[in-house]
């Protein structure tokens, strides 16, 4: 039985864990999930046709690769979403530090971005199927649409919050606007504009198999589409490992840049 203070350790408010412990419990968690779905799995609570077992998604997945080309599919799923992504990155980060910055140009774009912010993505997909027909372009604007509204919220947010006394040390020491914006608030913001590229980054991937399931032949999501109508629950489910693996190793990516880039905010911790 573990001890009262072993248990308070455990439970520590805002305490750093150690890099053991936290490769333990990220193995853990999984290990404990693929053995309830297993054991679901072989004791037959669960239909096998809807929901096979962990041993005919990953041989499924497997086959995918090897016997089904697969991989083409994957690239051009990743194409996409950082094509469509790099596309909301160039207009969410000027628009968004300029926001943040000038309260003149919030009181314009503001109101016009916040009401963009609660209409969901899918439901544009008739408008631009009828404007783009149906090639690579409704897909990169439904992806670009699920991600620039609440990106350009996230940018102007951060760049609000930095410190007000920077910003008026440069411009008492004679810094024009110009060289406030891009010198000074751009450089501060620029690590929370990072993780709130990161953040959205995630949101993109969700939004693929939706983009990749109307009028599609190429992509993860057309390749789960095409399971379905077969009842291949083991390939759709391997779809959805595999983007749920790309948008993890996209999220260390990240992690790993916000880390090379500002070493200086680990030191402050």
């Amino acid at each position: 039985m573990p001890s009262p203070t072993r248990s308070k350790r455990f439970l520590e408010i805002r305490m750093p864990v150690t890099r053991r412990q936290r490769m333990l419990s990220a193995f853990g968690i999984w290990a404990v999930f693929f053995a309830v779905w297993t054991l679901a799995a072989a004791t037959g609570l669960v239909n096998d046709l809807l929901v096979p077992s962990p041993q005919k998604v990953f041989s499924a997945t497997y086959d995918l690769f090897v016997a089904r080309d697969f991989a083409s599919d994957v690239l051009v799923s990743i194409t996409r979403v950082l094509v469509a992504f790099a596309m909301a990155c160039a207009v969410a980060v000027p628009l968004g530090v300029m926001m943040g910055t000038f309260a003149s140009i919030e009181a314009i774009f503001a109101p016009f971005v916040s009401a963009w912010r609660y209409l969901p993505a899918p439901s544009f997909i008739p408008i631009l199927l009828m404007w783009f027909g149906t090639g690579e372009a409704p897909k990169l604007a439904l992806l670009f649409i699920g991600v620039i509204f609440f990106l350009v919220t996230l940018i102007m947010d951060h760049t609000k919050n930095v410190r007000k006394e920077l910003i008026e040390t440069a411009l008492t020491l004679g810094a024009n606007r110009y060289v406030v914006v891009l010198k000074v608030v751009f450089p501060a913001a620029l690590p929370d504009i990072v993780v709130a590229m990161r953040q959205m980054l995630a949101m993109a991937w969700t939004y693929l198999v939706i983009a990749e399931i109307v009028a599609s032949t190429t992509g993860i999501g057309a390749m789960m589409m095409r399971a379905r109508r077969f009842l291949k629950t083991d390939e759709i489910l391997a779809g959805i490992i595999v983007i749920g693996a790309l948008g993890l190793l996209f999220d260390l990516l990240f992690a790993a840049l916000h880390r090379g880039l500002f070493p200086y905010l680990k030191e402050k911790r």
